[in-house]
């Protein structure tokens, strides 16, 4: 019996805690090659240091161990690990064929913990979200500066590659979380992959889709403001859309604030821990970014916080704290409107 019903009853009671940075706690394990490469790819070919995902298979107790302590933490929700789990991703290391097998290892990891857990506490039922992440190539830039019109990849390879890793996960995750969108197009191939197989399913699953601001420009790369965004992707009828990644919670607030003004479903928020210092850490500590992230709580902007880049259980674990009893956004009623975007928004008749 799916854990679904009951997450969808918490959310109008409470603000619900998404867990942390999966890469910075598996960094904290300072693996070596042959901890990624395993028994299973001891003898590949290319360097597989840094694949994390790939740790679903060679190292299935470190990511066992992130799961449980951010359930322990706090969390509502987690991410399995499979942000690259894709056979684009995953050809920056000639594992493409086995994108499939490192999605449903992560996916059947995750289950596992979060069963453990709510089995520990029934009245807070823990869920998993399987992630699916930007991509390595995009489909609305060309990486080439002399030739603008060039792309790596097109629309049916990018949904045939998110087939995969939803057919990978199918049976495992309680939701579909299309995370760090910085190419609306590539998530649009996600939400048509995602859509196909629901049809063949019979049976659909809760998308939540979060974008990523890249700047202070306050668009994503491909150059979509917040609300062209939005715009762009509530068709899907997502459970809750939102943002993530690029920026700390001090960056990232009139984001967030914009998009709770205009999104006619739940919001999700989870920024990096601060932005990167000159070594590509992380420094602003759990304190610190709750006390940013506490006011947009308080001035009901969100439903579901969580953290991304550099966040630990101590982050999650303060946000928890303070912010997993509190009252969740309401959703707001939009006067109906034909609603368009570019990379602007247009919208004709709205009030």
């Amino acid at each position: 019996m799916s854990i679904w019903p009951k997450i969808e009853q918490a959310i109008k009671d409470r603000v619900l805690i998404l867990d942390g940075a999966m890469g910075t706690m598996l960094q904290a394990y300072k693996l070596g090659e042959e901890d990624f490469r395993g028994q299973e790819f001891a003898d590949w070919a290319t360097p597989l240091r840094g694949n994390n995902d790939l740790l679903n298979i060679t190292k299935p107790d470190a990511v066992r161990g992130v799961h449980a302590s951010f359930f322990a933490a706090g969390a509502d929700l987690i991410e399995t690990n499979t942000f690259n789990a894709t056979t684009i991703s995953q050809s920056d290391y000639g594992l493409s064929e086995h994108a499939g097998a490192i999605a449903k290892a992560g996916a059947k990891i995750a289950r596992a913990v979060a069963d453990e857990w709510t089995r520990k506490t029934p009245d807070k039922p823990r869920a998993v979200l399987g992630a699916l992440g930007p991509l390595s190539k995009t489909l609305s830039l060309s990486p080439k500066v002399e030739d603008p019109g060039f792309r790596e990849v097109n629309f049916d390879q990018v949904v045939t590659a998110y087939k995969i890793q939803i057919e990978a996960m199918w049976g495992y995750v309680d939701a579909l979380l299309i995370e760090t969108i910085f190419d609306t197009l590539n998530a649009k191939a996600a939400i048509f992959a995602a859509k196909e197989i629901f049809a063949a399913k019979g049976q659909d699953l809760p998308l939540i889709i979060s974008g990523t601001i890249t700047d202070k420009s306050g668009r994503t790369l491909s150059g979509q403001t917040v609300e062209a965004f939005w715009h762009s992707i509530a068709h899907a009828n997502p459970f809750a859309v939102g943002l993530n990644c690029a920026l700390g919670a001090e960056e990232m607030r009139p984001y967030v604030q914009a998009l709770a003004k205009i999104a006619d479903t739940y919001i999700l928020a989870y920024p990096n821990a601060g932005l990167p210092n000159a070594f590509g850490e992380y420094d602003e500590t759990p304190r610190h970014m709750c006390s940013h992230m506490m006011p947009w709580v308080e001035d009901g902007w969100v439903n579901i916080i969580g953290g991304c880049c550099g966040s630990t259980p101590a982050h999650i674990e303060k946000l928890a704290d303070k912010a997993g009893k509190c009252a969740p956004r309401k959703t707001p009623d939009i006067s109906p409107a034909l609603c368009l975007s570019g990379l602007e928004p247009f919208s004709l008749g709205a009030a």
